[in-house]
């Protein structure tokens, strides 16, 4: 396999998403609307963990982290969408692509960890209530978060040195409105079974290993949570859980789709990828929110509306 050296391309053409020219206004308004809505959702989920002392217990400040990420995750990608749509400015310079390929695996992979680090938290917090406290400390919430950016940035410089190392020689056209591992593995003038082999490996086995002891740490909630006498706690702990599992199925399933795939070309390909960069971290806010209690109380008492109770 050759060296990244002999690359000459110096820019790529984001293709884009394939849409007739008179949609080109119409869609830069609707993702412009969901990248305001998904900038705004997740900020303010920030400002009220941050700014309400009764949220601050770690299931809570992950929460943060998650929103955090998802803010960046839609930041890296969409502007230049928005981009493409309106003034047709479809040019990235290798430094920038290379910059958004490892930004995205960078706060993807971060999220990845985050999730199964959120329910270890609330496996602790059903199955294990009386060592809670003691367990997941301040200090100790702190330790794992840093460790899943910490996991999330040598996953990423590991993906992105291992994609830029081989040469790129044209044609320089992405047949994406990204660059990611497929697309450019598509573009590279050399081999790329071997690098093929190491996205499936690498990424699934990070994405199944995560998985499994999600499914793991919820299985052990279940039959905690079928223990319980009392049917409101019983719903309670049944809503707080269901929120997070709706939202690793909706973030597990289409990169599942896409990246044991490498070496796909398929035009759902693109719509599956909108779907967990775009629409992803707009919905997380609002699963987060509309089926917790203890936020939509909150956001009343952020508001101003502190005598209203969460019914």
């Amino acid at each position: 396999m050759q060296s990244g050296n002999q690359s000459s391309v110096s820019y790529f053409l984001l293709v884009g998403l394939h849409h007739p020219p008179q949609l080109g206004v119409p869609l830069f308004l609707t993702f412009l609307v969901i990248y305001a809505l998904t900038v705004s959702g997740n900020g303010l989920i920030i400002l009220t963990v941050l700014g309400d002392t009764q949220l601050h217990r770690p299931m809570y400040w992950f929460l943060c982290h998650l929103s955090f990420l998802d803010m960046t995750i839609s930041s890296a990608i969409v502007p230049k969408m928005l981009d493409g749509f309106l003034l047709n400015s479809r040019v990235i310079s290798f430094g920038g692509c290379v910059i958004q390929l490892f930004s995205f695996h960078f706060l993807g992979c971060t999220e990845c960890f985050l999730y199964t680090l959120m329910a270890y938290d609330r496996f602790l917090a059903i199955c294990k209530p009386l060592h809670y406290a003691t367990i997941m400390t301040q200090s100790v919430c702190n330790y794992l978060a840093f460790g899943t950016w910490l996991g999330g940035t040598l996953h990423s410089l590991f993906q992105t040195s291992f994609i830029f190392r081989l040469p790129f020689c044209g044609p320089n056209r992405v047949d994406y409105f990204f660059c990611d591992i497929p697309a450019m593995l598509r573009l590279a003038c050399a081999d790329t079974t071997i690098n093929e082999l190491v996205t499936f490996v690498d990424i699934g086995f990070l994405a199944l290993t995560c998985f499994v002891l999600i499914l793991t740490s919820y299985g052990y909630i279940v039959a905690a949570i079928l223990r319980i006498q009392s049917i409101d706690g019983r719903r309670n702990a049944f809503s707080t859980c269901a929120a997070h599992l709706t939202v690793v199925i909706v973030y597990y399933v289409p990169c599942t789709f896409i990246y044991l795939r490498p070496g796909s070309q398929e035009p759902l390909d693109g719509v599956v990828a909108v779907f967990y960069t775009v629409i992803t971290p707009l919905l997380n806010p609002i699963i987060y929110t509309l089926r917790n209690k203890e936020m939509k109380a909150a956001l009343r008492r952020l508001g101003g509306c502190k005598n209203l109770q969460p019914q």
